[in-house]
């Protein structure tokens, strides 16, 4: 197939080396990807605090789907690459075929449920009357366009699984700019486009996405040719939608588990004011840019081991765990360094309030210590998955979560204040990481053992 010819083999040459050349993309498409919130923010913003506000309701359920979509794409990029490192292609054809179209229902699903509880929801979240009209405005054209914001994640997971990253961060780019071009067209009806307000944002939204989607699948049919017709019969589809959710499932809960923690932090931070609150929110604003690395590597890493091991080349992949630790050491502290230096002046951008800007410089002071041990929890994860194994990493982000970093920062918040809890979100980023390397250095050992007693035999 065209996608054999055309791509560098990523079982061959220095680890490093292909690793950063597939993470470098996606640095610009994940950059890319995290300006719709901040673009369609920016323009609701100019309607008045009602639509501001009926869009902030929409924040948890958006991102619930996407965990939703992440996930189904970490089941994909996660089967693919392990079939495409062993070199059946006719089963790659099969799983990203039949990984579309479990997309595609999935998202039908999500779809109708959304548009029948869209009152009931939106009440249990605590939405006000008044606004119950103005969330329906943006989530009833979201939820029919929902399908445009889960297949294309599977699609583009499916050509980073093939070690195709550069296109999809580029698809990535073109649907943001997209979206920029569309949001104030369709929000304030410039240049005869009808005005839409709240709805027009959804729409940009909608439209910018059925753009990723229709180019992904072209992609996928026409210069990959790895998507074709999902299996006709059952047995075979259900074999199919098992290996992918096998990963996918826990994919889903650990990425919904992360911003679930946010909002109990954001209660504890509350209780020191709102000048806390909003100076938490401007260190929030700053720290996934400075992350998105991390980001783009976690993003590739998945695919590179599965490759690996669906070829059995257990030498790269325990050489891709040193690279990674390595990495993330000298990035993480590079990152802390950056940021206890220019921090302040970076935060003083979002806020000129002394109080604010001293929670923001307080939080950029302190927790980027930890960023290394935190960058390597993204990119173990993204490992376990990649291999097929994902309850390890799972295990090790609710952990991270629920079993230390919640309680430390309730006790550190309680008896130190807001610096206690900063402290204890650095003293779970590097433990969880140091267990992360540990685990999964001992898992490939184990993995190459194993391999080693079945081919004695």
């Amino acid at each position: 197939m065209s996608s054999q010819r055309t791509l560098p083999s990523l079982l061959e040459g220095p680890v490093a080396a292909h690793l950063r050349r597939l993470a470098l993309p996606m640095v610009w498409g994940i950059l890319a990807t995290m300006s719709f919130n901040v673009v369609d923010t920016y323009f609701v913003a100019q309607l008045g605090d009602g639509p501001l506000a009926a869009m902030s309701f929409t924040f948890p359920v958006v991102m619930v789907i996407n965990a939703l979509a992440i996930g189904l794409g970490a089941g994909t990029s996660s089967a693919v690459a392990r079939a495409y490192g062993a070199g059946d292609m006719l089963e790659v054809k099969r799983l990203v075929s039949n990984a579309t179209l479990l997309a595609f229902v999935i998202a039908v699903a999500v779809s109708a449920l959304g548009l029948l509880t869209i009152e009931p929801l939106f009440r249990l979240l605590g939405a006000q009357e008044r606004l119950l009209p103005l969330i329906a405005e943006y989530m009833v054209p979201w939820y029919l366009g929902a399908v445009f914001a889960v297949v294309p994640m599977v699609a583009l997971s499916a050509l980073r699984a093939i070690g195709n990253s550069a296109i999809t961060g580029r698809i990535l780019m073109a649907v943001a700019l997209f979206n920029l071009i569309l949001d104030p067209l369709l929000i304030f009806g410039l240049y005869g486009f009808p005005r839409l307000e709240l709805q027009g944002a959804a729409l940009a939204t909608v439209i910018a996405r059925g753009l990723s989607f229709a180019i992904a699948l072209h992609v996928l049919v026409r210069r990959e040719q790895i998507l074709g017709m999902p299996s006709r019969h059952w047995p075979e589809l259900k074999a199919s939608w098992r290996a992918l959710l096998a990963v996918g499932l826990p994919a889903i809960a650990t990425n919904v588990i992360i911003p679930m923690s946010g909002g109990v932090v954001v209660a504890l931070v509350a209780s020191h004011g709102a000048d806390a609150v909003a100076g938490l929110g401007v260190a929030l604003r700053i720290e996934p840019v400075a992350l998105i690395v991390f980001y783009a590597l976690s993003s590739v890493v998945g695919p590179f081991m599965g490759q690996n091991a669906g070829a059995n080349r257990h030498d790269r992949l325990i050489e891709t765990v040193s690279v990674l630790a390595r990495f993330s050491i000298f990035f993480g502290i590079g990152l802390a360094l950056v940021l206890w230096l220019v921090g302040g002046k970076v935060a003083s951008l979002f806020s000129d309030s002394p109080q604010v800007l001293a929670v923001a410089v307080a939080y950029l002071s302190l927790v980027p210590i930890s960023y290394a041990g935190y960058g390597f929890v993204m990119s173990a994860n993204a490992a376990f998955n990649g291999l097929g194994h994902p309850l390890p990493g799972t295990f090790i982000s609710f952990l991270r979560v629920l079993g230390l970093y919640l309680p430390l920062a309730w006790i550190g918040n309680y008896y130190w204040g807001i610096q206690g809890l900063f402290v204890a979100t650095v003293i779970s980023n590097l433990a969880i990481g140091t267990m992360a390397w540990w685990w999964l250095r001992r898992y490939l050992g184990t993995r190459e053992a194993q391999l080693q007693n079945a081919l004695a035999k």
